[in-house]
């Protein structure tokens, strides 16, 4: 599903070329439960970028779901994220003066479905709010609002799901129950979902851990449990 051929990632910073990351080659199946995991500077966000196609490589090729990510235009690449890609971000990323219910609904803001409603329903009653869907971020505990982040990057049934340091915001036993929340989605749905973290303990509780320093792989290790 996800397949990277040499891909190297080179900015120019103040007249200097980093090199953020350097010829990596990666295949992700199907249904996958993964980290990438590195402390920072060590290309693990910049990976992300590119496999979310928020960014698309300098050299090498990137294959999502058999597509040529670098061979996109700009459009292109805005409707693979509008449809096969769903993101979960530390801060939450939710709009404050909407309730969580309309939060998950601009998850399909680029899709086009007659069941919006039910979907949106169905993707908070799957995370544990559907007692708590017409309150606003600000009436939620953090916990909640990371709930309310992952309904809304699942509703639309992507097939990748990227969390950006999911727990970061978190105390530990919430953070362990948002990454349940995430291990129970990827079995009930087989979506693929990566964890983006500098936490070993959470990549722990991933099936695959692959670990980044100074923007190559150095390990990728089987995590099965």
């Amino acid at each position: 599903m996800i397949k990277l051929k040499n891909v190297s990632k080179t900015y120019t910073l103040s007249g200097i070329n980093v090199n953020a990351v350097k010829s990596v080659n990666l295949d992700i199946d199907q249904g996958e439960f993964a980290s990438i995991m590195g402390p920072s500077g060590s290309g693990k966000s910049t990976m992300m970028n590119i496999l979310g196609c928020l960014d698309i490589p300098s050299y090498g090729d990137y294959f999502l779901d058999d597509v040529e990510v670098g061979k996109l235009d700009d459009n292109q690449l805005a409707q693979i994220r509008g449809e096969k890609v769903g993101f979960i971000f530390q801060t939450y990323n939710l709009l404050p003066r909407i309730s969580a219910f309309d939060n998950v609904m601009m998850g399909l803001a680029y899709t086009s479905n007659p069941n919006s409603k039910d979907k949106a329903t169905e993707a908070l009653t799957k995370v544990g709010l559907e007692e708590r869907m017409h309150h606003k971020p600000a009436e939620m505990s953090g916990g909640e609002q990371q709930r309310v982040s992952i309904a809304r990057a699942l509703v639309k049934n992507p097939l990748l799901v990227l969390a950006d340091e999911p727990t970061g915001a978190l105390d530990t036993k919430t953070g362990t129950e948002i990454m349940g929340i995430l291990n129970n989605l990827n079995k009930e749905s087989e979506m693929t979902v990566l964890i983006v973290t500098h936490e070993p303990h959470i990549a722990e509780q991933t099936n695959r851990i692959i670990s980044f320093r100074d923007g190559e792989i150095i390990n990728d290790k089987n995590n099965q449990k």
